[in-house]
């Protein structure tokens, strides 16, 4: 799992049939201060996240088909939890 800030969304009239029903975002992995770290990626948004949310994603694609229930959906991350609050010590 990935703590990221969604950075946008992807509009796209003509999609995959799995991805019906959902938003296609960009994300930007952060590390533990909540800075940027490597590369945005897109990633199938299942909790209504929004532009500036801190969110939860699963970076792989078997979480991401477990979720649509379609083995042969063509998807890689998925946005699993809209984040509230991190507490962090170390």
């Amino acid at each position: 799992m990935l703590i990221c800030k969604v950075l946008g969304n992807v509009v796209a009239t003509l999609k995959h049939p799995a991805y019906e029903g959902h938003k296609v975002l960009v994300v930007q992995p952060l590390d533990q201060e909540q800075k940027p770290t490597g590369s945005s990626f897109l990633a199938v948004d299942f909790v209504q996240a929004g532009e500036g949310d801190t969110v939860l994603v699963a970076p792989e694609g078997n979480a991401a088909r477990q979720l649509f229930g379609d083995d042969s959906a063509p998807v890689h991350s998925v946005i699993t939890a809209i984040v509230d609050q991190i507490n962090c010590s170390g």
